[in-house]
């Protein structure tokens, strides 16, 4: 049974990024155009859907994917102004190394920097389960959490970039940091093998978090 005209365009999803494109261009008013506001809620529709298996809450993941990309727009360009250093973890498919980079760092750096995670070819089955239950051991829950593309305006607002086998697929900028970590891809390793990547990952966040934003 379709559903009636009125209900279906309500529920379309050029309706629904319509309106969060005009929710964002509200937001960003004096910041960025409308136009710009709409091309990236639509770009990032586009680049999540590509890897999505699902496509339920692709419009909610794309409101929340394109005001990060817009704020980082906005920051790259000097109209917000960064409270505190931002740093930026890429991996392949944005569904374990960097994703456990992330979340390690929001948990220790108690707000001192502010992170963000992408992927070269991100996953469109979500963050890995192994990856899930080795930082939930720890207390750090990623539920929220989904893999996103590597774009070039959250390379452009990084204070450091730190890649995870990646390749050369990391745009680069002169004067910005860049740090590479050789880690194992937690696909391939049993729990004891993730166990062993995320302590790992934690003692270089550590030295990271020392180096960018010294604790008080």
């Amino acid at each position: 049974m379709s559903a009636p005209r009125g209900q279906a365009a309500l529920l379309s999803p050029d309706s629904v990024l319509h309106r969060a494109a005009a929710r964002l261009a509200q937001r960003f008013a004096g910041m960025v155009g409308e136009e710009t506001v709409a091309r990236v809620v639509f770009e990032s529709y586009a680049a999540l859907g590509r890897a999505a298996k699902v496509q339920t809450h692709l419009p909610a993941l794309t409101e929340r994917f394109a005001e990060d990309r817009l704020t980082a727009l906005a920051q790259s360009t000097g109209l917000v102004a960064k409270a505190v250093p931002e740093i930026l973890y890429i991996c392949v498919h944005n569904s374990g190394r960097s994703q456990m980079a992330a979340a390690l760092t929001r948990h220790l750096s108690h707000g001192r920097v502010h992170v963000r995670s992408a992927g070269s070819q991100p996953t469109g089955n979500g963050i890995l389960p192994s990856v899930i239950t080795v930082l939930a051991e720890i207390g750090i829950d990623v539920d929220k959490e989904f893999p996103k593309p590597l774009t070039d305006d959250v390379v452009r607002a990084a204070d450091a970039v730190v890649t995870m086998g990646c390749g050369d697929a990391c745009p680069l900028y002169p004067g910005k940091r860049y740090v590479d970590w050789e880690l194992a891809d937690p696909a391939t390793l049993d729990l004891d093998g993730v166990r062993q990547v995320r302590d790992s990952i934690r003692d270089r966040v550590i030295d990271l978090l020392s180096e960018l934003a010294p604790a008080s």
